[in-house]
Formats: structure tokens, sequence, C-alpha cells
């Protein structure tokens, strides 16, 4: 059965949230030491799965990775004599 790699991120998420809601809230030693052992496991599998999906994209780093592309723009002042002070 191949389940979505967003299963594991959101799992991973929400472990990891409530560790720190707990740590805050003075919850005992014990509780949040192996909540954050079992975080840290969830950690590792959720990097192995979205490592491991099959997922393929023709777009690179000039493209942002966003579906549309994003268009350079230049900057222009009214005065075109004006100059800049750095």
């Amino acid at each position: 059965m191949k389940t979505s790699p967003f299963l594991y991120i959101a799992i991973t998420t929400l472990l990891l949230i409530t560790i720190t809601i707990m740590s805050a809230m003075d919850f005992p030693f014990g509780w949040v030491f192996y909540l954050t052992v079992l975080g840290q496991i969830f950690l590792v599998v959720m990097v192995y799965k979205v490592l491991r999906d099959d997922y393929k994209t023709d777009k690179t780093f000039d493209h942002f990775y966003e579906d549309k592309p994003i268009d350079p723009f230049g900057v222009s002042a009214e005065n075109e004599s004006e100059k800049f002070r750095l």
C-alpha cells in the first residue's frame, strides 16, 4: 500500500508541536522525553518517505519551483538621471 508523504509530514508536525506544548506546560519529563525520541524517529521516516516519493517535475531553480515562472522586472526612477545612494 502506497501512502502519501504528506501524511508523514502531518503526523510528524503535530507530534513535534505537541512536544513543544507539553514541555512548556511542565509535563513530566518521562512523557516529553519518550515523545521526543518518537518524534525523532518519525522525522527520519518522514525524510525517507519524502525523498523516496515518486515525484517528477521539469522545473528548475530558474523557475523558482512554481507553477508559473516569475518574470524578471526592472525598477526605474521617475527621473532617470537620479542616482541612488548606498
